[in-house]
């Protein structure tokens, strides 16, 4: 029995130290573990920073657990991918790795998008270019937004990505700052496109203008942006006194704005326009907003200065009534035609005289237009019945309304311009009391001239006409005064003038030369007159030009044959020995016979004197500008000298 005791604990003795033995590791792993995960750690960093190409970051990361590495990354290529896991797989204590690194690939199409998922964090998804490491990105990203915002990289590195990636992924993050959480910004290849909700009506405003410029190499994709919800939502529409429209408040949506914009546009009649108004949510859902726009318009119609606003629920209506018969029109308006959940609110209307009174006749592509007002019915249909036969392509709109204190003479002009507008492409009369303004295009410019001078002789008296018809394609010349100013404004800083003893043009002068050549066709009426100098006192002449010496050695070769008949005359006239005439011989009369008298030359005209050289240098510069397509009769020498001091002149004549 001791025996078989002894073998047992010989047996199982060993169980005896388990606990000691767990007491021990318990003790030595705590102890032992960190510096060697630390060292892993450190070394293992070490083999991912080696992996960076020169001014990029890593694309290794390793992070040790224990004795084990976790890692992920995309290599370039395989051996670099290979290399790494080798280093790594060779460092003292490793016991595993965990984790896969993958290969850089070509992404076709190459996305990218931003998406706000909190109000303080921001996550990216899709590819991001590798040459541009994801701490660069993010360093980068986070700089734009507001403290306290994290961005959360889970994008994969890839090639393919397009031109100035990184410019454009800002104005996307910055795009995210406007809007809700939720939205998203995505870059699709050169796409950028962008969905979210307003967080408000003005960050929106500020949003839309951005886009309206997108970064560079890039084009506008889907943009959906709901707009932001208002507890108050208002619209008015203002009336001002000479006609203009301007619309405040806030809209539906951007197909409700451009409703609003034409039928303003249509009502204002060429008048100003200003467009102040927001998008925004919030509108009743029981009303139409465009039934609510037309509404709103056809009151606004009927005012000649005032607003008609809309709050809480109501259409209120305050200003100066367009004429006596718009207050009964206005309550009626309120009273049947109010759209669906709309209610009538105040209306505080005033009637005046109309001051001034007005009339607009305007032409467009495919009709004609009558608009303002006018004193009865005949004065209407006499006018219709000038137009139709002077228009009878376009479409005749009457738009005109009937009022008292029409001036005198109204139909007679009207008529005037009727027929000043026939002849033109498209434009607009407008007539204020006794005032009549004419603008528009020609298709001719003489016509647009005979136009802006005839139009003045056939009002009635006491009528003021002023026209501006301009020529599509035709630039319209400036006025005399401003011909003038342009002249004026060409004067050198300092007085120019010609070498001295010389009368060629040289280069100092052909700026302001070319600058009068240009001034002359702006200004196709302008004439100029143009005057040399004089040199200083004592001033040595300039060698003479290679012209005027070839033109004096070609004078030289002309007049030797005459000297050379001149040099032989005298041999020819003495008698050759052995030659005498036979006849009788005269007595001598102490006057020498012909033979041995000397012949004279014959008597030279004197050379025409040259002009002096002030004139000649006025000559040059006329020469200069005539060769610069001045026609002749718009420019003249002035005979006049000018001190050496002024240089040359140039100045406007009659």
């Amino acid at each position: 029995m001791i025996h078989a005791l002894s073998s047992a604990l010989r047996r199982f003795g060993w169980i005896v130290g388990l606990p000691g033995v767990a007491v021990l590791v318990g003790v030595a792993v705590p102890l032992v573990t960190p510096p060697l995960e630390a060292h892993l750690d450190a070394e293992a960093d070490r083999v991912a920073r080696e992996t960076a190409p020169a001014g990029a970051e890593p694309w290794l990361r390793a992070t040790a657990r224990g004795r084990d590495l976790a890692v992920s990354g995309e290599a370039p290529d395989a051996a670099a991918r290979d290399a790494a896991l080798a280093r790594l797989a060779a460092l003292p204590g490793l016991r595993r790795i965990d984790g896969t690194l993958s290969l850089v690939e070509t992404a076709a199409p190459f996305v990218w998008t931003a998406t706000r998922t909190r109000a303080d964090r921001i996550d990216l998804t899709g590819h991001r270019p590798a040459e541009i490491g994801p701490r660069a990105l993010t360093q980068a990203l986070t700089a734009i937004l507001p403290p306290g915002t994290r961005i959360v990289d889970g994008t994969h590195a890839a090639y393919g990505a397009p031109a100035d990636f990184k410019e454009a992924a800002t104005d996307a993050v910055l795009a995210l700052r406007a809007l809700q959480p939720g939205a998203r910004a995505e870059l699709a290849d050169t796409k950028l496109s962008v969905r979210g909700e307003a967080a408000s009506t003005a960050e929106e405003a500020a949003l839309r203008t951005a886009l309206a410029t997108p970064p560079t190499g890039f084009t506008l994709g889907t943009i959906e942006i709901l707009p932001a919800r208002v507890p108050d939502f208002s619209f008015a529409i203002l009336r001002a006194p000479g006609g203009g429209i301007g619309l405040t408040g806030y809209v539906a949506s951007e197909s409700a704005r451009a409703a609003l914009k034409a039928g303003a546009t249509e009502i204002a009649e060429g008048a100003g326009f200003l467009d102040e108004t927001r998008t925004a949510r919030g509108l009743d859902p029981r009303i139409d907003p465009a039934g609510l726009g037309a509404f709103m318009l056809r009151l606004a119609a009927l005012i000649q200065d005032g607003r008609v606003a809309f709050a809480q629920g109501a259409v209120t209506v305050m200003g100066v009534a367009l004429d006596g018969q718009a207050p009964g029109e206005i309550a009626a308006l309120l009273r049947d035609a109010r759209p669906a959940g709309v209610e009538a609110g105040p209306v505080r209307i005033e009637t005046r005289p109309l001051s001034p009174y007005r009339v607009q006749l305007r032409r467009e592509a495919d009709s004609v237009t009558l608009g303002g007002h006018l004193p009865d019915a005949a004065t209407r249909d006499r006018i219709l019945a000038t137009l139709r036969p002077r228009f009878f392509h376009e479409r005749i709109v009457d738009r005109t309304r009937l009022a008292e204190g029409a001036p005198a003479g109204l139909t007679e002009a009207l008529e005037a311009g009727a027929e000043a507008l026939s002849v033109m492409a498209r434009g607009e009369v407008r007539v204020a009391d006794r005032s009549l303004t004419l603008t528009g295009d020609s298709l001719y410019p003489e016509a647009a001239r005979r136009l802006e001078g005839s139009l003045p002789r056939a009002l009635p008296a006491g009528w003021q006409a002023t026209a501006a018809v301009a020529v599509p394609g035709v630039a319209v010349p400036p006025s005399e005064a401003e011909c003038r100013a342009r002249f004026a404004a060409l004067e050198p800083p300092k007085a120019l003038a010609f070498s001295p003893g010389s009368a060629t043009v040289t280069a100092p002068l052909y700026p302001l030369l070319d600058g009068v050549a240009a001034w002359a066709k702006a200004c196709p009426l302008g004439r100029v007159a143009v005057a040399g100098h004089l040199d200083p006192a004592a001033t040595a002449p300039a060698p003479k030009p290679t012209v005027d010496t070839a033109v004096d050695s070609t004078a030289s070769v002309e007049k030797a044959p005459e000297a050379k008949a001149t040099a032989t005359k005298p041999s020819e006239a003495k008698a050759k020995p052995g030659q005498t005439k036979p006849g009788p011989t005269k007595p001598s009369q102490g006057k020498p016979g012909p033979a041995a008298k000397p012949e004279k030359p014959a008597a030279e005209a004197p050379p025409e004197p040259e002009p002096d050289l002030p004139r000649q240098r006025a000559l040059a510069l006329a020469e200069y500008l005539l060769e610069a397509g001045l026609p002749p009769d718009r420019i003249a020498t002035d005979p006049a000298a000018r001190a050496p001091a002024e240089g040359i002149g140039l100045a406007l004549r009659p």
